[in-house]
């Protein structure tokens, strides 16, 4: 239901967290509702994942899924084994997608240029979340098909010793780091926010994927007021 009336707002895309929350990267069934919904919609689906692992990163593609997230990614290696899983060709020589019967090629009656659509539509991201990922962004921004870096501040605040100070100086010189290098390398940069003040400054500073807060952030807000306004009239 959320995915239709958020692609008819316009929104470019929704995101699901199969990492923190109560999704399952492996459950096809439940995210082939969320593909189908976005294609009518006229909408992306993005999947955060719970992991690189080849297996499930085939899996969810698999579902009609496009695009996906790879978190807690801390070397070049860890980002090219998932992108490499994620598609047929890579870098001028064979990926490591399957092929099978799926959503995307309509269960097997579709597969005249499958493996060709599907490389040109698949998106995989990573997620740049712990110190190590931040040492080595130069390695990991190389990396080719490299859809974007994710930056998830939080998560990063952990990695430096002061979780959930987001704006601690050396959480923000780390986020600072990533982004001048992703602007340096041309790699899309993504990024969370939690206002329109802070999407619209992310964009200004060159951010081409912004997550815009969360449902259960919104239900706080205009239900919370609500509930405040009926106790206050009372």
């Amino acid at each position: 239901m959320f995915v239709d009336v958020y692609g008819e707002m316009g929104l470019d895309f929704v995101f699901v967290d199969t990492e923190h929350t109560g999704y399952s990267p492996l459950d096809s069934p439940m995210l082939q509702q969320f593909a189908r919904a976005a294609d009518v919609a006229e909408t992306e689906i993005l999947v955060r994942m719970a992991s690189g692992d080849p297996s499930t990163v085939r899996k969810v593609l698999d579902s009609g899924i496009r695009n996906i997230l790879v978190p807690r990614v801390e070397t070049a290696d860890d980002v090219r084994t998932a992108v490499k899983a994620a598609r047929f060709t890579y870098d001028d020589a064979a990926g490591e997608r399957g092929v099978g019967g799926s959503y995307p090629n309509v269960w097997g009656a579709d597969f005249e240029n499958y493996p060709t659509r599907q490389d040109n539509t698949v998106f995989v991201g990573a997620l740049i979340e712990n110190k190590h990922a931040v040492a080595n962004i130069e390695e990991i921004l190389s990396v080719p098909e490299l859809g974007c870096v994710f930056l998830g501040p939080a998560d990063l605040s952990v990695s430096y010793g002061h979780p959930l100070e987001t704006d601690h100086p050396d959480v923000r010189e780390a986020l600072d780091h990533v982004w001048e290098a992703a602007l340096a390398a041309d790699v899309p940069i993504g990024t969370f926010v939690s206002t329109a003040d802070d999407a619209t400054d992310a964009v200004e500073r060159g951010a081409q994927l912004v997550q815009l807060g969360d449902e259960f952030a919104a239900t706080r807000s205009v239900l919370g007021s609500r509930l405040e306004e009926i106790h206050a009239d009372r």
